[in-house]
């Protein structure tokens, strides 16, 4: 079969488009069913194999695999994963293969979701799906199941047209993006590399240009229990916990005062974000709290390392419990609980950048804009560590990680579109 020269054209974009809006409706269920899985960390297994399957009733070549298949910790960036069981942690690769001459592809997502939070303070079931005036919405609509839908569909599209990528595409889904990245790093190690990478974050279809690294640790402070009428004889744990929140929203105020100095960071306000995600503690309303654990979230900017950052929170640990007399002598526990994220930049001015924003004037008959994340992604791996541009463009939507989180229907329909465009322009097509 001979490559096709059109991708360019006219017809192949009308051919693309007429494709996008006739499987939409499909796209659109395949996506109900997808957000009806809650697939928050721990239990993404059911939503994977659901997958492996669509990939295989396709004609895709399917890897499902484990982070444990991997060996995930042997690798220097892989971060650690806490309580989870890297064994069921599940990874799925499909693999359309083509020894055509086109570049290859990796188009990747994450379909791990955060927690719904109190479901009665959704305005709707957080995992019915519920489509409505325009919006569907749902924990993981926006989040990133949505942009998951569009690169599925981008290739039916060019499928449903008559053709095909006339290149080896990967189409990832992996897990842990959301507390670790180990999904995308563990695809990487199992050898999957390609020519670039489209990972179809919600980014209200601009590209993001840099990104902030991220470090979780966990803080394990302990007290001195006696009964509250001698509260004075002993400690809270609580107490001294809100004494190293303070100190590290000082830390963070410093880090922000100093982030001028980012060569992409330094215009926006307060680009680095310290969290407090979880608290616990304490046993007895009538005693002093014996133990508290609190779960946290620092930012770092681009030319600093996670390792540096780290060596920081550790500083700013010492010397906030230096200025306390029980945490001087019972020092907290510091846990590294999860991301050890570096920050990355997609430089500007790359060919597939190129071939991006040329599909997405097409797609939206607009000028392709940039962003500045001050959360992470995972294109990080593929530009950072393997050297493979990566871009991180996807669909519009409100309220990541929010009450009633939900993705633009229209804008779906779009990106899915500009999918599929990239994809012709940078893999080409052949005729089927």
């Amino acid at each position: 079969m001979a490559t096709e020269t059109l991708t360019k054209s006219d017809a192949i974009t009308q051919s693309l488009r007429a494709a996008v809006d006739r499987n939409f409706n499909d796209q659109v269920a395949f996506l109900q069913r997808m957000v009806q899985f809650r697939s928050v960390r721990g239990e993404e297994a059911p939503q994977q194999e659901w997958l492996a399957q669509q990939f295989a009733d396709r004609g895709y070549k399917v890897d499902t695999f484990s982070l444990a298949d991997v060996d995930i910790a042997s690798h220097p960036k892989a971060a650690p994963m806490d309580t989870i069981d890297p064994a069921g942690s599940m990874q799925v690769v499909a693999t359309a293969d083509s020894d055509g001459k086109g570049r290859s592809l990796i188009l990747q997502g994450h379909i791990d979701v955060v927690p719904e939070g109190p479901v009665d303070l959704w305005s709707d079931p957080p995992y019915e799906a519920k489509v409505r005036d325009g919006w569907m919405i749902g924990r993981g609509a926006q989040d990133m199941k949505g942009g998951v839908s569009a690169m599925i569909f981008a290739l039916d599209a060019i499928r449903t047209a008559g053709y095909a990528p006339d290149a080896r595409v990967h189409v990832q889904t992996v897990t842990e993006e959301e507390s670790t990245g180990n999904g995308a790093l563990s695809t990487l190690m199992r050898g999957y590399r390609a020519d670039a990478c489209l990972i179809p974050e919600p980014t209200g279809h601009t590209l993001t240009r840099a990104q902030v690294g991220a470090v979780w640790f966990r803080l394990r402070v302990r007290g001195t229990p006696v009964h509250v009428a001698y509260s004075e004889t002993g400690t809270s744990a609580i107490l001294s916990a809100m004494h190293l929140i303070r100190a590290f929203e000082e830390y963070t105020k410093e880090l922000n005062a100093q982030a001028v100095r980012d060569p992409w960071f330094g215009q926006v306000k307060n680009p680095i974000k310290f969290n407090v995600g979880i608290i616990k503690g304490g046993d007895w309303a009538s005693s002093t709290a014996a133990w508290c654990e609190l779960d946290c979230r620092l930012g770092l900017l681009t030319g600093d390392t996670p390792q540096e950052a780290m060596r920081g929170i550790e500083k700013c640990l010492a010397d906030a419990q230096a200025t306390d007399s029980f945490l001087s002598e019972n020092p907290a526990e510091l846990v590294w609980s999860g991301f050890q994220a570096d920050p990355a930049v997609c430089e500007p001015g790359g060919v597939a950048e190129d071939v991006l924003t040329a599909a997405h004037k097409a797609a939206f008959n607009a000028p392709l804009d940039a962003r500045l994340s001050t959360a992470v992604n995972d294109t990080r791996y593929y530009s950072v560590d393997y050297g493979i541009p990566a871009l991180c463009y996807g669909p519009y939507g409100q309220g990541p990680h929010a009450f009633d989180e939900r993705i633009d229907l229209e804008s779906l329909r779009k990106t899915t579109l500009s999918i599929a465009l990239f994809v012709a322009e940078w893999c080409g097509l052949r005729k089927l």
